[in-house]
């Protein structure tokens, strides 16, 4: 994750004695810094009569990059010396922040900061600003917490523009709800979706050295704890698998990725895509989901750069009355596993032997959430609740002895029932964390509503 790059504006009226504006605004900037704030900056603006202020303002921060620009109020100043300068980055996130006063000699002294950003804020509403408004309280700390909440959302909204979502093959069991529009989603939230078949795939295996393969898949037997010995071959077509799809991920610089699962690896190569999803985690870095499934994808990536979280994907097994069981009938990242990585050598059905992972999944509070569109309108569903170890359970279908799943029983912290009513999908995106706000603001900012 890079870091958040802001431009930083200081505000106060010419007639506020100039360095108790610099001295707030200075205080203001050291503390964002400390958060990891990278700040673009200029001196304090003030509504001199020539605009000289506004106009070195404007070249210091002209040419320069960032994902959102906070303009911050030390006290009143008239409104057109601030809308003259965020009128040039009407299209960038901005944060309309008022500063508070100080206790001095048994007496609170304020520069008037609130009656400048209560000026401010329905004009920049009705010009068609993306922004948010933080005052801050009397006598308060800087709301940190807040202001790097819309922060983060800003450099998601950035780094989602013309990020690449990998997906081989597409529609995976023919199911809807993992369909995209690819204009609308690359219009609305910004990424580009880029399919590639199977068929690439294996003609890439073909031609993998094998020292590699069998390099790789030695470090799998070391690194995953098995249950039991695999049947011969059942790593090493995991292993060329990878292989294969990692050279894609390179070579067309994929931050997300999806396959065709039942229909197409389990279907035509015999064995379940498990330990590919796990290798492409812990060797990539990168967020995968299953079957083709390009909202959970895009939701994934919306939580990875909220948060710096890899996005676990998670599907419904059973409804409570306080919320739902939830697992996975293949994987997790090794990201959200507590313990080590433990690999069932096991079929399913009909298909070959794959690579199951059984791991222990990380408990404590979670957030679920997932993007959906119906035409040009897009939607997220975001709750909150405990992920706690399941009890005891099994899905069946699977060679005896059954395995436990990967899962967790989450307690929300709203009605289940209103859950159920809005839910989009069988698979929801997890992090770990009350992550709403930031999940809000970047709604906020790329149009999507939230359910």
């Amino acid at each position: 994750m890079r870091p958040i790059r802001a431009g930083f504006i200081g505000f106060g009226e010419i007639n506020t004695p100039r360095e108790i504006i610099e001295r707030k605004v200075s205080a203001a900037q050291k503390t964002l810094e400390a958060q990891g704030l990278v700040l673009v900056t200029t001196a304090p603006v003030s509504d001199d009569p020539a605009g000289e202020d506004v106009a070195q303002a404007l070249r210091d921060l002209a040419g320069q990059e960032f994902d959102l620009l906070i303009l911050c109020l030390a006290g009143w100043i008239p409104s057109h010396a601030v809308i003259a300068i965020a009128d040039r980055f009407r299209h960038t996130p901005m944060i309309l922040l008022g500063l508070t006063g100080w206790e001095e000699t048994g007496r609170f002294v304020t520069t008037a900061d609130q009656a400048g950003t209560t000026a401010l804020r329905k004009p920049m509403q009705d010009l068609g600003y993306t922004f948010t408004y933080i005052p801050t309280f009397r006598g308060e700390e800087l709301p940190v917490e807040r202001i790097m909440a819309y922060a983060s959302a800003a450099r998601a909204a950035n780094m989602l523009r013309g990020a690449r979502i990998g997906t081989m093959g597409s529609r995976d069991m023919r199911l809807y709800g993992t369909q995209h529009d690819g204009v609308s989603l690359r219009a609305r939230i910004g990424p580009e979706v880029e399919p590639f078949e199977m068929l690439e795939m294996t003609q890439a295996i073909e031609a993998l050295d094998e020292a590699q393969v069998e390099a790789l898949a030695a470090q799998v037997r070391e690194r995953w704890e098995f249950t039991k010995e695999p049947q011969p071959g059942t790593i090493e077509n995991t292993v060329r698998l990878y292989l294969a799809v990692h050279q894609k991920v390179q070579e067309r610089g994929f931050e997300a990725i999806s396959l065709i699962d039942v229909d197409g690896v389990k279907k035509l190569l015999g064995f379940a895509p498990a330990g590919v999803f796990m290798l492409l985690h812990e060797e990539d870095g990168i967020p995968t989901v299953p079957e083709n499934d390009i909202p959970g994808a895009v939701t994934q990536l919306i939580v990875r750069y909220l948060t710096g979280q890899i996005g676990a994907y998670m599907e419904f097994y059973e409804f409570q009355r306080d919320g739902m069981l939830m697992g996975v009938p293949d994987y997790v990242p090794s990201e959200v596993v507590e313990g080590p990585v433990r690999v069932m050598p096991t079929a399913f059905g009909e298909f070959g032997e794959g690579l199951l992972n059984v791991s222990s999944v990380r408990t404590g509070p979670v957030t679920l959430a997932r993007l959906t569109h119906t035409g040009d309108r897009y939607m997220m569903h975001i709750v909150t609740g405990e992920a706690n170890t399941p009890r005891a359970w099994e899905e069946a279908g699977w060679t005896p002895p059954a395995p436990q799943l990967p899962s967790l029983e989450i307690v929300l912290d709203s009605p289940v029932e209103e859950f159920i009513a809005q839910v989009l999908s069988q698979h929801y995106i997890i992090s770990y964390g009350d992550n709403t706000q930031a999940l809000r603001d970047l709604c906020g900012m790329l149009g999507v509503e939230v359910l």
